[in-house]
C-alpha cells in the first residue's frame, strides 16, 4: 500500500470469543467495513437461538455484520467485493474460506492460528498441545490459502503452558497474544515490510475437530496423560467415565505413585476425593460432575452418590473385582 498514512480497509471473519480480543484489535488498528460471522443458533442449555459471541461484541461496536450460511455463495462474495477491503482477517471463524474470497483483496487474506505452526494445524491445536504435554504453544500469524493453515507465516509469538493450565485458560492466554501480534502483523504489511516464510509440510501435524468420544477415559492408559486429557477436554468436550452405570465427567485430578488396577478405585483421601488405578499410577479425583447434576469436589460425590473402594469406573457393573 502506497498511502502509508490511510488505515488498512479491512473484513473481518470470526465467530467464538476467542475472537474477541483480535476484533476489538482489528477494529481499532484499521477501518473496519464489516464483521462476517456465523447464523444465529441454539446456544446454552435453554438452547435458545442466540448470535455468537463475535456478532454480539460487533453489534455492540456498531458495525456492519453479515451471517452468511455459506460464504461462497455469490452474492455474499459480491457483498464483499463492493466493500473494497484491502485486507480479510480470520480468526477462527469455524469454516474454510473460499478461494474466491482469498483472491478478493490486493493485500491478501491473513489469519492468527494458536499454534507453532507446521505443528497442529486444523481444528483443535490448544487441546492437542495439552494433551500431548507441550511445555509451550503459541500464535502463528500468516497468509491464508486453499491448502489447511498452511499459508507462509508472516510472525509467531510463543505462549509457555503451565502445569496447571486448562483449554479456557491456555484460550485465553493466545487469545489476548494473537490479537497482539494481528496488530503487529497489520502493520508490518501496511508498511510493505511483512515477512513470508514457507511453512516446512514435511514437519506437519493435524489435529481434527473435537467430538464427545474425545473425552471419554480410557483408565489403561497412564495416569500422567490421563490428567492432561482432563485438562485439554476443559470445557468442552469435557473428560468423562461412568459409574454404575450413569454418565460421571471429571474436571480436576492430580496424579500420583499408587498402583491400582486399571479404574478401580482404590483408596478415599478425605478432604480430597478418591484414588482410581490407571495403566500406570494412579489418579486422585479432585472434581466431578454426576449425570443431571452439578459440578461438585469429588469429596462431596463420595459422600452423596455410595461410592466405595472397588468399585469399578468405565463399565457396567459398578464393582470391580
Amino acid at each position: 500500500m502506497n498511502d502509508s498514512s490511510r488505515k488498512l480497509r479491512a473484513v473481518f471473519l470470526g465467530t467464538p470469543e476467542f475472537a474477541l480480543p483480535s476484533l476489538l484489535a482489528v477494529h481499532g488498528e484499521t477501518e473496519l467495513l464489516a464483521v462476517v460471522t456465523q447464523p444465529d443458533r441454539p446456544r446454552g442449555r435453554g438452547r435458545q437461538v442466540a448470535p455468537p459471541p463475535v456478532a454480539q461484541k460487533a453489534r455492540q461496536l456498531g458495525l456492519r455484520i453479515l451471517q452468511p450460511a455459506r460464504l461462497k455463495d455469490a452474492d455474499v462474495i459480491q457483498t464483499l467485493r463492493e466493500l473494497q477491503p484491502d485486507i480479510i482477517v480470520t480468526v477462527a471463524y469455524g469454516r474454510i474460506i473460499p478461494s474466491e474470497l482469498l483472491a478478493l483483496p490486493p493485500l491478501g487474506c491473513i489469519n492468527a492460528h494458536p499454534s507453532l505452526l507446521p505443528q497442529y494445524r486444523g481444528a483443535s491445536p490448544i487441546q492437542a498441545a495439552i494433551a500431548a504435554g507441550e511445555r509451550e504453544t503459541g500464535v502463528t500469524i500468516m497468509y491464508q490459502t486453499d491448502e489447511l493453515d498452511a499459508g507462509d507465516i508472516i510472525l509467531q509469538r510463543r505462549v509457555p503452558i503451565a502445569p496447571d493450565d486448562t483449554a479456557v485458560t491456555l484460550e485465553h492466554k493466545l487469545a489476548k497474544v494473537g490479537a497482539e501480534a494481528l496488530v503487529e502483523a497489520l502493520r508490518l504489511i501496511a508498511a510493505g515490510d511483512a515477512a513470508r516464510s514457507p511453512q516446512d509440510g514435511a514437519r506437519a501435524s493435524y489435529v481434527k475437530k473435537l467430538t464427545k468420544e474425545h473425552g471419554r477415559i480410557d483408565w489403561a492408559r497412564p495416569a500422567d496423560e490421563l490428567e492432561r486429557l482432563i485438562r485439554a477436554m476443559n470445557p468442552w468436550p469435557s473428560a468423562f467415565t461412568s459409574h454404575h452405570g450413569k454418565l460421571l465427567k471429571i474436571w480436576n485430578a492430580r496424579t500420583t505413585s499408587d498402583h491400582g488396577a486399571p479404574g478401580v478405585i482404590h483408596d478415599m483421601r478425605r478432604g480430597e476425593g478418591f484414588v482410581v488405578g490407571t495403566g500406570s499410577g494412579s489418579l486422585i479425583v479432585l472434581e466431578v460432575q454426576p449425570e443431571g447434576g452439578r459440578r461438585m469436589t469429588a469429596d462431596e460425590y463420595v459422600r452423596g452418590y455410595r461410592l466405595e473402594i472397588g468399585d469399578q469406573l468405565g463399565e457396567e457393573g459398578g464393582r470391580g473385582s
